[in-house]
């Protein structure tokens, strides 16, 4: 075996990964579902681990050779039944979508109702989206947000849910930046006899936290991706009552997954540790208020924020005022090193490939340290740089001062010295 470094074995994949650092060293990172790991959860993710098959449970394996890979999973388990006051956890799912398809398939069957979030409203492709399997497989309703408040329409929850009597009601959202009510879902749900799933894949960490209320006493199962807010590697997890748990982990392993992947596995367990350190908690507030500040910059440069603002780590911002698309203002600000993703805003009546709006989140920033004063300053760069789209000079200016910031603010120093 070969055991050059990489630089030797490949280096055009070598060549990448540097670039790649330095883009996201050097840039502005503002994509909502985004965040910088550890060190430690990057040393974590590159481990022997990747090397080893662990079909099965800790204690309950197929394999040999485990001991250490039972060591590794049992913490990442206990860490996350910690930080969520939680009975069970599986931290197996590979996606946020993965720990969906189990979620549904150990109470649902094909063709059963579904009732969740309309994704152009600020839901999730997993959520009963046409085109994904939630919504080839199961019969799909959706509840939106109010056309005046852009907020969740609960008298519309409650009339589709009355009507439909759907089996599982799925409640969390990719683009909506107010707090969810889940005890409200709960009620809902339980009048017409439905299961309450809850995915918290954005506000993971700020529920963690304390900053956002916990579904856990209302949900029946709670599944959640593993990067986003709650900073580990990339991956999902499943949290759910004790009555829950064997259906759960049958329906994951066996059902619909094999083999584990035990590094990112060992990497989550090293990012929980992290959420159960005080600073954590000071961590998820300082994103919150940066997305206020943020928000309000925008606001007072004459912009439009769906909502009006934000209760979390996002929001979206409404370019219909400022006659620009989503997707044009997604290549205006990447054009300046800042990374955005274009997104469609309630009731859009574009496609949600051009979209009128983009969205913006502060988990990524708020991991470099960058507080009020930046966001102040980030908001103006953004607003000048959406009105100046045509002036390349500005637009230049406005790359340097980005370049500027990031450098008072410095990250993965020690990986790009390497090189």
């Amino acid at each position: 075996m070969n055991m050059e470094p990489l630089s030797k074995v490949d280096p055009t994949i070598a060549q990448a990964i540097r670039n790649e650092t330095e883009r996201q060293a050097e840039g502005l990172e503002l994509i909502a579902s985004e965040n910088f790991v550890s060190d430690a959860v990057l040393e974590a993710l590159g481990s022997v681990f990747t090397n080893k098959y662990a079909e099965g449970y800790p204690g309950r394996r197929y394999y040999g050779g485990c001991q250490f890979v039972d060591v590794v999973e049992q913490l990442a388990i206990d860490r996350a039944k910690q930080i969520f006051e939680a009975d069970h956890a599986n931290v197996q799912p590979h996606s946020g979508t993965q720990a969906n398809i189990t979620a549904y398939m150990s109470v649902m069957k094909p063709g059963d109702t579904l009732m969740g979030m309309e994704l152009s409203q600020g839901g999730h492709l997993s959520h009963g989206h046409p085109l994904n399997f939630s919504g080839l497989y199961f019969k799909v309703v959706s509840y939106g947000v109010d056309r005046e408040t852009e907020r969740i329409d609960f008298d519309q929850v409650e009339k589709i849910a009355r009507e439909h009597r759907p089996k599982v009601i799925m409640t969390g959202a990719s683009a909506y930046s107010r707090i969810i009510d889940f005890e409200r879902f709960s009620r809902i749900a339980q009048e017409v006899g439905a299961v309450l799933m809850a995915d918290i894949a954005h506000i993971a960490g700020l529920v963690a936290a304390g900053l956002h209320p916990s579904p856990i006493p209302h949900a029946e199962i709670v599944t959640t991706t593993t990067h986003k807010t709650l900073r580990g590697p990339r991956g999902g997890m499943i949290l759910c009552k004790e009555s829950q748990a064997k259906n759960i982990d049958k329906v994951l392993f066996p059902g619909n997954q094999g083999g584990p992947l035990v590094h990112v596995i060992a990497a989550k367990a090293v990012s929980f540790l992290e959420a159960l350190q005080p600073e954590f908690k000071t961590y998820q507030k300082n994103i919150v208020e940066n997305a206020k500040v943020l928000a309000e910059t925008l606001i007072g440069e004459g912009l439009r924020i769906v909502t009006g603002g934000t209760d979390n780590h996002l929001f979206l911002l409404d370019l219909t005022s400022v006659n620009l698309t989503g997707k044009e203002a997604e290549k205006i600000l990447g054009e300046v090193d800042i990374t955005v993703n274009k997104n469609t805003i309630p009731f859009d009546t574009k496609s949600p490939m051009v979209s009128s709006g983009i969205r913006i989140g502060t988990p990524a920033l708020t991991t470099r340290k960058m507080g009020s004063n930046e966001m102040k300053q980030i908001g103006r760069l953004i607003a000048d740089a959406l009105k100046n789209k045509d002036n390349d000079s500005r637009k230049s200016e406005i790359r340097k001062q980005v370049k500027n910031l990031c450098s008072d603010f410095p990250l993965y120093a020690s990986r790009l010295a390497k090189h």
